[in-house]
């Protein structure tokens, strides 16, 4: 089949949304089919990729860009899926849809939009009178999960119609993502103690991922170096906002023991996980819907702890524990719990690795998806 995969942003821009398509459209790729990625191009950005296209946009801003020549794009296509929210281009290719009712168009609902201010109020607007025109445009809709669903903005479409979707979580590869050793290059780059236990997050560190909830851990790091915890952590992601992290870090005290390391490389990344005790989501709202960073933590045989949110939270109480979200002294307590309880660590990173496995293979969620695709295209 010839599939194309539709999305505001993808690597090297770091995100969940591209890192899911980009994970999808290689097991695809692994299946025989093919497949392009259809993103707005940034400047500075990559040029001349193999299976992706990178549209010029007039009107671009944040993750949000109108990809005026996408319906050009689309005809050649068995398949077309989008990823919303796509702000500026998902009314465009429900457009396309409309005049091309014999095409197959899938979406998934990656999250519900959220935002402080004026931008939340846009979205608010933009969620009551546009959403569900483009959900109802698809011929099939998929979720991370019936449990975020099932809470969302979305519930009312998926209580009208409950046949037209499917809960598909994202998968990570397992092969790629797996229990290792700890890198004695790393701590010495890194300059961290072999002897004090490490916690990790990765994320986005720009206004687009404002919801992940840095602030909140940052200040319950300095509560527990407050109660002598001795403990190390790992910050992954860049962006606009990680300036001002790393500031409320030296504020708060806890510099000598925090690494802020920017963005680093997809060879890099499953030994910074290996390097850890426990992977942390500490999400504040709805913006985070699912987190596959708790997915390739688990795979690589880290426990997780992230906040009680719809979607996250089926994700996080099979692999570790969950703690009210934007609470800083529950999340503080949550860690100082984990590494201070007779927990048999082992076994819960052979216990994690297993559901990883079991729940979250690529190669699994992919042949999946590949079987829905094919009800669709004779």
């Amino acid at each position: 089949m010839n599939i194309a995969h539709i999305v505001c942003s993808y690597p090297p821009y770091y995100g969940g949304m591209g890192n899911v398509v980009l994970e999808t459209a290689n097991g695809l790729s692994k299946l025989g089919h093919d497949v392009e990625v259809i993103t707005p191009k940034y400047v500075g950005g990559v040029e001349n990729e193999k299976g992706i296209t990178r549209l010029e946009s007039i009107v671009k801003f944040g993750n949000a860009a109108r990809l005026s020549k996408i319906s050009s794009e689309l005809d050649k296509f068995d398949i077309v899926h989008l990823h919303y929210p796509f702000f500026g281009t998902a009314n465009l290719v429900r457009r396309w849809k409309l005049k091309n009712t014999n095409k197959p168009l899938f979406v998934t609902y990656h999250m519900d939009t959220r935002a402080p201010g004026w931008k939340g109020l846009i979205f608010k607007l933009y969620t009551k009178f546009w959403m569900p025109k483009i959900l109802n445009s698809a011929d099939k809709l998929i979720v991370s999960s019936f449990d975020y669903l099932e809470s969302s903005d979305a519930n009312n479409l998926y209580k009208k119609n409950k046949d037209k979707w499917l809960e598909l979580p994202f998968g990570v590869d397992i092969e790629r993502f797996y229990p290792q050793p700890k890198s004695g290059a790393l701590f010495d780059q890194l300059g961290l103690s072999k002897d004090i236990p490490i916690i990790i997050f990765v994320g986005g560190m720009d206004e687009a991922h404002y919801f992940k909830g840095v602030p909140v851990l940052l200040k319950s790091l300095a509560f527990l170096k407050g109660q002598k915890m001795p403990l190390q952590a790992i910050f992954v992601g860049d962006g606009e906002l990680k300036e001002g992290f790393e500031k409320k870090a030296e504020f708060y005290g806890i510099s000598e023991n925090t690494r802020f390391v920017g963005r680093i490389s997809d060879e890099e990344l499953p030994l910074y996980y290996n390097l850890a005790d426990l992977c942390i989501l500490p999400s504040i709202n709805r913006g985070e819907a699912f987190g596959l960073v708790l997915v390739e933590a688990m795979a690589s045989g880290v426990p997780v702890l992230a906040t009680d949110l719809p979607g996250v939270r089926s994700v996080a109480q099979d692999g570790g524990f969950i703690v009210e979200p934007n609470n800083t002294e529950a999340l503080a307590r949550g860690i100082f719990d984990y590494f201070s309880k007779n927990i048999d660590e082992l076994k819960l990173k052979e216990q994690v690795r297993k559901i990883a496995i079991e729940k979250y293979s690529l190669d699994v969620v992919v042949k999946s998806l590949e079987d829905e695709y094919k009800k669709f295209v004779d």
